[in-house]
């Protein structure tokens, strides 16, 4: 197989777990997302493994569920991502470093300066997951009274790219002479001053920081929404995606390249990698039944907690043996809320049956042995269903150690991955090129 359809492997880590029941699992490490020993471990143990990156998300708020559904969760405390990416930068040399920043909360020569000073730490290992926070509550931290449209904020988005990509650009990269003979520092010949003014976003600049090592961190991005695609096929460079069945995620992955290709971009600089649960076993009865018992530790007041947060309506008062009523639009995730109503339908679940599932995990899953998970994630890429996947693990650490001393080696025996690292910085490990100033 050629070397640009080998797959391309992130690891997903979230404040808010993949599994509410993965921290109740036998042997599993219950502070796992807010102990820097284990995250350094999980970090070192990805590199070990030769994945592109770790992908730290982020949340604004505590979740809005009730108290009864939020005290058997561990969503209530969590690392800032760029403090805990920095730390680990230091930890490790090649794994690329992702964190997720708002463009709704936060103002873009913040980002532009974080980002921008995690890749200088790095040596270049720095992406950006652009985000436009869906949880209502988060405006409330922010001094707002209620949360931004859907529309706008996606259309501030956009803006808010532009201007910390031009931030970025600030300087040349041959900008700094540092010559003590002459006493020259700059050229100021190679400094270019942004001064933007825009309908969300008035930004004069220029940073206050040489241009990062990967001249830009790589975009991320994580919508699937209608806005959410656009976005993407207009800036992003690695798309987390949602699909949950290879159709869809064909689908998506169609979707999205084609609309690169519609504005002139080539579709080789965005790789696409869906999140992927993934149980392993000897054989695949003794995954299934591991998944079980993760679902089986699932209480039901945190089950109706998440479907409320996915439909971004309260599913606390429906009849639980009943099938879901009618849905009204909300100004939540649009792509989420599409997706729970299109489970719902298609396996007919009631909304017990449709909470269980959304408290433990309802998206794309891999449950098996080495082999068979291996043959999914083949057929995925050759048949361009993905670039990749984001990987996230049912408990840690027992299903991160699983994933990288069964699975890729397994992956590396079909030249599906590769052995070691070819390049330093995270653009090299994707394939991506290095952008061209703009200015200079």
């Amino acid at each position: 197989m050629s070397r640009d359809r080998q797959l391309h492997l992130g690891a997903f880590m979230r404040p808010v777990s993949i599994h509410t029941g993965a921290w109740r699992y036998p042997g599993a490490y219950p502070d796992a997302n807010f102990n820097f020993g284990h995250l350094k471990r999980f970090a070192q143990t990805l590199e070990r493994g030769c994945f592109d990156a770790f992908f730290m998300a982020d949340h604004l708020a505590v979740l809005n569920m009730p108290v009864e559904a939020l005290k058997r969760s561990h969503t209530v405390t969590s690392f800032e991502p760029f403090t805990l990416l920095s730390a680990l930068a230091g930890a490790t040399e090649r794994i690329g470093l992702v964190a997720t920043a708002s463009t709704t909360f936060d103002a873009p020569y913040h980002i532009a300066r974080r980002f921008a000073s995690l890749d200088h730490i790095s040596g270049g290992r720095a992406g950006w997951n652009i985000v436009t926070t869906s949880n209502p509550d988060a405006a409330l931290n922010f001094g707002l009274d209620e949360h931004m449209e859907h529309g706008e904020r996606y259309d501030r988005a956009r803006e808010f790219y532009d201007v910390v990509t031009g931030l970025w650009d600030s300087w040349a990269d041959d900008a700094f002479l540092r010559d003590a003979g002459s006493g020259l520092y700059f050229d100021p010949d190679k400094l270019h001053v942004l001064d933007h003014k825009g309908p969300h976003l008035s930004v004069r600049g220029p940073l206050n920081i040489a241009r990062p090592p990967q001249g830009w961190p790589v975009i991320v991005q994580a919508g699937a929404s209608e806005s959410g695609r656009q976005l993407a096929a207009e800036t992003a460079e690695m798309v987390f995606a949602a699909g949950s069945t290879l159709a869809a995620g064909q689908r998506f992955y169609a979707d999205v390249k084609g609309r690169m290709e519609a504005i002139g971009r080539d579709r080789d600089h965005l790789k696409i990698l869906p999140g992927a649960f993934v149980v392993i076993g000897d054989t695949v009865d003794e995954a299934r039944a591991k998944r079980a018992t993760l679902d089986s530790l699932v209480h039901y007041e945190s089950a109706i907690a998440s479907l409320s947060i996915a439909l971004g309506i309260d599913a606390s008062g429906f009849d639980p043996d009943a099938k879901l009523p009618p849905i009204p639009e909300t100004n939540a995730s649009k792509s989420g809320r599409e997706r729970v109503l299109e489970l719902a339908e298609r396996e007919g679940l009631t909304v017990r049956q449709l909470a269980q599932r959304l408290g433990g995990y309802s998206g794309l899953a891999f449950i098996g042995t080495p082999a068979t998970i291996a043959d999914e994630m083949e057929e995925w890429l050759e048949t361009r269903g993905s670039d990749g996947f984001n990987v996230m693990f049912p408990y840690l650490p027992g299903g991160l150690d699983d994933f990288v001393d069964r699975v890729v080696p397994e992956l590396q025996r079909r030249d599906l991955f590769r052995k070691e690292y070819e390049g330093t910085t995270l653009r090299d490990h994707l394939g991506l090129p290095r952008p061209k100033n703009r200015f200079f």
